[in-house]
């Protein structure tokens, strides 16, 4: 089976699909306040208030994308640890956009909220196809 191939059985699971959607769009409306509270009234750097709430943020999807996602029935370890990592590209993909566009005008909420679009495709195929993937697509990927 081709990367194409398990791309479109993902796809093909649209309430899966649907769920990651949700949590997705529920904790980019739920961290705007929270960088809003650590910038204005916290009076924290940008800088430092993106890093601070992308974490939270990073955390609290991981449990909910486990359990309601993807249906498992308790957190391991290792599934955090392929999460954090391939969030942190996706992090680091939003953190730059978040921090760069208010350079050029740009407001920081809506900056962050680009940075959320732009990062969003990178983490669904790391998440479905990687973190909670199912037994052997990699290994049936790598060895076509």
């Amino acid at each position: 089976m081709s990367f194409a191939d398990h791309v479109l059985v993902v796809w093909a699971d649209r309430h899966r699909v649907a769920r990651w959607w949700v949590v997705g769009l529920v904790f980019t409306v739920l961290n705007i306040p929270v960088i809003y509270f650590l910038v204005d009234v916290l009076l924290l750097p940008l800088a430092a208030a993106t890093v601070i709430a992308g974490e939270i943020g990073l955390l609290a999807r991981f449990l909910v994308n486990d359990h309601w996602v993807f249906r498992e029935d308790t957190p391991m370890w290792k599934r955090l640890r392929q999460y954090h990592l391939a969030s942190a590209s996706s992090f680091t993909i939003w953190w730059i956009v978040t921090n760069l566009l208010p350079r050029w005008g740009i407001h920081y909420v809506v900056a962050a909220l680009i940075g959320t679009v732009c990062s969003s495709g990178w983490s669904m195929l790391t998440n479905f196809l990687w973190v909670w993937r199912p037994l052997g697509v990699v290994d049936e990927i790598v060895d076509e």
